[in-house]
């Protein structure tokens, strides 16, 4: 019995570890990767669209041990309805201070508005890059630089999830610093959550779904003061998805798109 729960609690912990997506760690490699993508995405070449009129920048932001192409699926979907798009790896693949990978993503999101002349941009993040661009946006500047904020299934009041291998005796988080500030009850997000968890004019929304296997419990994966926050199963009770099925399933894709358009929020339960 003892060796299933350290079984399940490794499992659990390397699944945590695996969200994620692209641009490169370094300054020299996102400055990169924001004007190659700006430039394909405003491109009226064969095969290409040309930005919706008006739409801010889209920098989908990865959590944890992520790799580019986890978040080219949501990507090429965005980039298809005609957004600029970017995607931005964590520094250190996330493992680090949620804080100085925030300090990263501010230097990030000021290279795509040089860019691509956007005063400010949109973000879609993923689990631990929700928490990481909410710093951002509080406590960097963030506020005055970003249109909407999304997150789907980010851990934003914590996850006991990131608490298992202290659990099973193994250790707090194996000293990963970004799990240790993703258990629920830490510094970082009592600063987070403190006050004002949904600062200034951005406007805040968050996905979330049943089955999230990472984030525990689900309900945690939601804001208060006026976010928009919207539970897959609520409209759709039927629909499976799991944590990292929210950056791959066509429904919560729908949301996403509602969400960058200031559309009513009504997801498409059959979308594929």
């Amino acid at each position: 019995m003892l060796l299933r729960t350290i079984l399940t609690a490794t499992t659990a912990v390397a699944a945590l570890l695996i969200p994620a997506t692209a641009a490169q760690a370094g300054p020299h490699h996102t400055t990169t990767s924001a004007t190659t993508t700006s430039a394909a995405t405003t491109s009226t070449g064969a095969g290409e669209t040309t930005a919706l009129a008006g739409a801010n920048p889209v920098i989908v932001v990865g959590g944890l041990i992520g790799v580019s192409i986890a978040y080219e699926p949501i990507a090429a979907r965005l980039r298809a309805d005609g957004f600029r798009v970017s995607i931005y790896q964590l520094p250190n693949l996330g493992f680090g201070d949620i804080r100085e990978s925030a300090r990263a993503l501010a230097t990030y999101v000021d290279q795509v508005r040089a860019s691509t002349g956007a005063a400010k941009v949109d973000l879609v993040t993923h689990s631990e890059g929700g928490l990481v661009s909410r710093w951002y946006v509080k406590f960097l500047g963030g506020a005055a630089k970003v249109d909407h904020y999304l997150s789907l299934g980010s851990p934003q009041q914590g996850t006991y999830v990131a608490n298992i291998l202290a659990f099973v005796g193994l250790g707090s988080c194996a000293g990963i610093v970004a799990c240790q500030q993703m258990s629920i009850g830490s510094d970082l997000l009592a600063d987070l959550n403190g006050g004002d968890d949904t600062p200034g004019a951005v406007r805040w929304s968050t996905v979330r779904t049943w089955q999230d296997e990472l984030v525990r419990p689900v309900g945690n994966a939601s804001l208060a003061d006026g976010a928009t926050n919207v539970l897959i199963q609520s409209w759709c009770p039927l629909r499976v998805v799991g944590h990292l099925g929210l950056i791959l399933d066509g429904t919560t894709y729908t949301v996403v798109r509602q969400v960058l358009t200031d559309a009513a929020i009504r997801p498409n339960c059959f979308a594929l």
